[in-house]
């Protein structure tokens, strides 16, 4: 299974967690690290992203997802038909940077794009292309234990 992860997602195990909601994020995006580090999924990374985590001016927030992505088996360098799905996306209401992180992960063709962010997951659903879904943390839990038990079989 390919997946995406955007910034925020990558960045929930360093959250405050003293919600639930966010400790049990932070767990399964965690559990999805170590997936990736076991060669069991396929972690896809982008310009788009590696951009934004080198935004951040926490240093140990860079170096946890640059670390994160560091495992990524496919990366995908924004080119024309990035740019031009980004901006179809942008017309229709999703913010620069998500809409790069969205079209990276169409065009790396992966199976679950993966956001934390309650208000791009319900933008992004209306407008996802292609065979990826759209999922937060917990849901990308559920995706994972369907697809593990299918691989069991």
């Amino acid at each position: 299974m390919r997946i995406y992860l955007d910034n925020c997602s990558l960045q929930r195990p360093l959250d405050d967690k003293s919600q639930l909601r966010i400790r049990l994020e932070a767990e399964a995006i965690m559990i999805v690290l170590d997936l990736v580090k076991d060669g069991r999924l396929q972690l896809v990374s982008s310009d788009a992203l590696v951009f934004e985590i080198g935004r951040s001016p926490n240093p140990t927030r860079q170096d946890f997802a640059l670390g994160a992505i560091a495992g990524a088996s496919a990366y995908v360098r924004l080119s024309q038909e990035v740019e031009a799905r980004a901006q179809e996306l942008s017309r229709n209401g999703i913010d620069t940077l998500d809409s790069l992180h969205l079209a990276s992960a169409e065009e790396g063709k992966v199976d679950c794009f993966c956001t934390c962010d309650d208000t791009f997951l319900k933008k992004a659903r209306r407008e996802i292309k292609g065979g990826t879904r759209v999922v937060s943390p917990l849901e990308l839990a559920e995706e994972l234990d369907r697809w593990q038990s299918q691989q069991d079989h």
